[in-house]
């Protein structure tokens, strides 16, 4: 099975899964994850144009986009999940909802705190990080999900005086060095993590950014999951 035929599978897993924790993460491909409750409710994050089509959207009651980026969002994969929850809720910063007109996107800021029932969800940042000066900066904002599950999208954004128990790390992209992400981990001090944002590294650099990422993790006593597409976390 390719990397890209992971993407529905993971989410199938995700419904089939037993209820008997409060949240049930599965990793998807690049900036892409899904959770569900113990309801069977489930929201995704990012599901952009790295990210295997969504082909099983049962039981999606909101989408988040941290920013307007292809890579963390298409018309294609928004209309994949209306198409079977047409009252799904999507939120996204500004930049966001000018990129994706024509969608219904509540627009939300760095400082926000949302009920998308039974999702908590509350916003930090911004701004995108910077990738090159000839480049312009777009809105970006990161995510905590019920208080426990944090996204900084693509920015370094530090949810301050929040005790991050599971945080998506960054590990590859054209905004960022392994040693700037070691710093942002650090300074989130998460209890557990795994990487997202890594279509764009080889083998061997997936495997280099999670030796680093899990170094610093487990330096402060936490634990860094090296998830595939499709794995998944009890939260």
């Amino acid at each position: 099975m390719s990397p890209l035929d992971y993407g529905s599978a993971g989410l199938a897993e995700a419904a089939a899964q037993g209820e008997t924790d409060d949240m049930h993460l599965t990793k998807l491909e690049h900036a892409a994850f899904i959770l569900r409750d113990d309801s069977g409710a489930r929201l995704i994050v990012d599901p952009g144009a790295y990210t295997a089509p969504i082909t099983d959207a049962a039981g999606i009651v909101a989408v988040v986009i941290t920013h307007e980026h292809p890579d963390h969002w298409t018309p294609e994969q928004l209309e994949r999940i209306l198409a079977i929850n047409p009252g799904v809720r999507i939120f996204g910063p500004a930049g966001v909802a000018a990129a994706a007109e024509g969608f219904d996107v509540t627009v939300v800021e760095a400082g926000d705190e949302i009920d998308a029932d039974p999702f908590a969800l509350r916003f930090f940042g911004g701004t995108h990080a910077v990738i090159h000066p000839s480049i312009p900066i777009v809105d970006n904002l990161g995510v905590l999900i019920n208080g426990s599950v944090y996204y900084g999208g693509d920015s370094f954004t530090v949810p301050e005086g929040v005790d991050v128990d599971v945080m998506a790390v960054p590990a590859g992209a054209p905004w960022l060095k392994i040693s700037e992400v070691m710093d942002f981990v650090a300074d989130v001090a998460p209890k557990r993590s795994f990487p997202t944002h890594e279509m764009v590294l080889s083998r061997i650099g997936k495997d280099m950014s999670n030796q680093r990422i899990a170094g610093v993790v487990e330096a402060a006593g936490g634990e860094h999951f090296p998830l595939e597409p499709g794995e998944s976390l009890e939260i």
